[in-house]
């Protein structure tokens, strides 16, 4: 974009080592501020986080596409300036009109609802209890996960004691939970850890009754799994969440419309300092 002027925007410090015979009294470092066709995002002695600057930055092309597009007035500055709300809502109403998201049909919705049923299961859950060998930080990973094979495989040996999990649970693991056996209570895919929760509740692979054979790894650490009880849930059907899936999908679409155009409008601009996706080529719905 053309729109607005191309100087660069830069902030001066001075350097040196203090001595006035010394050539580099006099030097100065210049740093570039991030702009957008010349524009700086910021001032020069602002430090904004990178998701600040992030949203600085594509607030300023879409500022700059309105004013090209004749809906806001044009900018005499150097640096970015501060937009009021009514000038917000110019923009949110350019991005409604340029970033159009079609209405999923109904074979669309009917496909993602065959591809993922168990996301529509009511009332699923598991009575569990674990040991948790927690990685923390300086821990020898090998050393520990070794250990919880071992404590794994004492309880999958025979006649092993109804109690030895709760021993076990009282002097290894690293979880809360320990005083009371390790017993998580009942718990749905939502309740746990993202890891926890696909090992627990996988489709493909139903987790039966009692202690599991395998180890569960997730980012807090090594768990050793028992399942005390199953509580299967009810799928609901087709019909019970279309209306669901059809705003999910349509917010799916309209997230990457909306990057797509952001996009576009970073490859028509000239972006220095800062980083952004961008295109050369129209938009694909």
């Amino acid at each position: 974009m053309n729109a607005l002027p191309s100087t660069s925007a830069t902030s001066t410090t001075s350097s040196g080592c203090g001595s006035g015979h010394c050539q580099c009294a006099s030097a100065a470092a210049t740093v570039a501020v991030p702009s957008i066709n010349g524009i700086a995002l910021h001032a020069p002695d602002a430090q904004p986080d990178p998701a600040t600057l992030q949203e600085l930055a594509y607030t300023e092309l879409l500022r700059q596409q309105a004013v090209k597009a004749g809906l806001l007035p044009r900018h005499t500055g150097l640096t970015a300036p501060t937009l009021s709300d009514a000038q917000r809502d110019v923009l949110e109403k350019m991005v409604e009109q340029a970033v159009q998201a079609p209405e999923p049909t109904g074979e669309e919705c009917q496909r993602y609802f065959d591809a993922h049923k168990t996301q529509f299961v009511v009332g699923q859950a598991l009575h569990v209890r674990h040991i948790l060998f927690a990685v923390t930080p300086g821990v020898d990973v090998r050393a520990l996960a070794a250990h919880a094979e071992k404590a794994l495989l004492s309880l999958l040996g025979k006649d092993v004691s109804p109690d030895r999990f709760t021993q076990l649970a009282a002097e290894l693991s690293n979880c809360p939970s320990s005083t009371q056996g390790g017993d998580l209570g009942w718990v749905g895919p939502n309740d746990c850890a993202p890891e926890l929760s696909k090992a627990l509740f996988h489709p493909s692979a139903p987790l039966a009754l009692g202690v599991q054979p395998q180890l569960v790894h997730t980012r807090f650490g090594f768990h050793i799994v028992d399942v005390l009880e199953k509580r299967a849930g009810e799928q609901k059907t087709f019909a019970d969440v279309r209306t669901r899936i059809a705003m999910q999908l349509t917010m799916q679409s309209r997230a990457r419309a909306w990057h797509q155009y952001m996009q576009l409008l970073a490859g028509q601009a000239l972006i220095e300092g800062i980083d952004l996706d961008t295109a050369d080529s129209p938009l694909v719905q």
